[in-house]
């Protein structure tokens, strides 16, 4: 026996008009909000920093409820894919942004570049980057905000 399921067109018209209307962020949002960020969230979030597995750091630097501390320190991490997540995690202090500007890794360098939040000094020093996949993502990102101007 098969585990695949064929609807038939009728039956695909029939799930089709009872599917709920597409819903914008801000009703999506309202029907259904995020659970309170917590203590204790906060307090996992700090022993999954510790994990010696990068991937889970990586989750940890992905957060948009990291505390500022563990954004500063994951900034260090000997991972490049742990600090990549903090480069291009839009809630991390201007401050982290500057100081991974300056990292050893290019890839890292150029998450900095593409987060919407980096400081404009910073895209100034991108722009000089010794890397040039690093000076093509600030002139992509200069020439989007160009167009948004227009």
């Amino acid at each position: 026996m098969s585990c695949i399921r064929f609807n038939t067109p009728a039956q695909r018209a029939q799930m089709a008009a009872a599917a709920p209307t597409m819903l914008t962020s801000e009703e999506a949002a309202r029907l259904h909000p995020a659970p309170p960020v917590t203590a204790s969230k906060i307090q996992r979030l700090r022993l999954l920093a510790e994990n010696s597995n990068p991937k889970i750091r990586e989750s940890v630097a992905s957060s948009y409820h990291a505390p500022a501390e563990l954004f500063e320190r994951l900034a260090h991490d000997v991972d490049a894919g742990v600090r990549g997540c903090v480069a291009r995690n839009e809630a991390v202090p201007c401050e982290v942004l500057r100081e991974l500007a300056h990292d050893t890794d290019a890839t890292v360098r150029g998450w900095v570049a593409v987060n919407f939040f980096v400081p404009d000094d910073v895209m100034h020093e991108l722009a000089d980057d010794p890397d040039a996949t690093v000076r093509s993502l600030v002139a992509w990102k200069s020439s989007l905000a160009a167009a948004a101007t227009v």
